[in-house]
């Protein structure tokens, strides 16, 4: 099928032998009890096979309302999936999954969301720094703080659950682009995922509504490390596009996201960007 079919949220792709394996969520009902995650396998990121099913959330009592975002990160001898479902508490958090094969089938790994139990999470992601430590990048939701925030949390050796406590990094009106709001109004933070440049800095791709759209944001950690102050950068994308993240392709260095960011129209898109050492644009 075509990628201009595929309709999906929160594009993820893993790229590896030649050949790319990209997950996200099924769009359908803003992904609610949607029953789990697909796959979709290409060799050129144009033309992809038809959604293989490599996650089954009902079997494993994850499908109570949400299944969002999932991630697919090799790590060590694995493929881990981190994904965002609702938890019997009622509040949402990120899972891992494991497979040994992107393909899946992944089943769950973790035995509670690796995000705090008593907080409304989403869009983990992983981050291994340059010691080989592990931790989750996480978005505690403004739906529980009003002004949502990016946080991080060391991860156990194996992924299966996390380690001491949440270290906030900022919130979602901390950008100098954010104009203040009206009390009461929700300032949003979703899709974080981190990439190191050639020249060793680490830059966080996340999302927020900028003048009522949806866009592609970029930070800069002052210290190259994780527990840094993020440094906001002029957004990427303003026009409606965002929960994105950056891959290796056969040509070269990809973003991708989706758009528009209306329910039932969503789709992937990829565009090239370039590394430029201190941070990443687009081409």
């Amino acid at each position: 099928m075509n990628l201009k079919d595929i309709n999906i949220r929160d594009p993820f792709v893993l790229f590896e032998n030649d050949k790319y394996y990209m997950y996200g969520t099924r769009a359908a009902d803003f992904g609610k009890k949607t029953g789990g995650f697909d796959v979709y396998v290409s060799d050129n990121l144009v033309d992809w096979s038809k959604p293989k099913a490599c996650f089954n959330s009902d079997a494993f009592g994850l499908n109570r309302e949400v299944n969002w975002a999932p991630e697919v990160h090799k790590y060590k001898d694995a493929y881990y999936m981190l994904a965002t479902f609702t938890r019997d508490n009622g509040l949402r958090g990120t899972f891992s999954l494991r497979a040994d094969s992107p393909l899946g089938p992944f089943k769950p790994h973790s035995k509670k969301a690796l995000t705090p139990q008593d907080w409304e999470c989403l869009d983990g992601t992983l981050y291994v720094d340059k010691n080989g430590d592990p931790y989750l990048a996480f978005c505690h939701e403004h739906t529980q703080i009003v002004d949502g925030t990016v946080c991080f949390i060391k991860l156990n050796d194996d992924l299966s659950e996390s380690i001491g406590e949440p270290v906030y990094l900022f919130s979602g009106s901390s950008p100098y682009y954010i104009d203040e709001k009206p009390q009461g109004e929700h300032y949003i933070t979703d899709g974080p995922f981190m990439y190191r440049t050639s020249d060793g800095e680490l830059l966080m791709v996340w999302s927020t509504f900028i003048n009522h759209q949806y866009a592609q944001c970029l930070a800069k950690s002052n210290n190259g490390e994780i527990n840094g102050n993020f440094v906001h950068l002029p957004p990427l994308i303003t026009d409606d596009g965002g929960h994105g993240m950056v891959f290796g392709s056969k040509d070269g260095l990809m973003l991708t996201f989706h758009t528009p960011n209306k329910t039932g129209c969503e789709h992937p898109t990829f565009v090239k960007i370039k590394d430029t050492g201190s941070s990443i644009e687009i081409v």
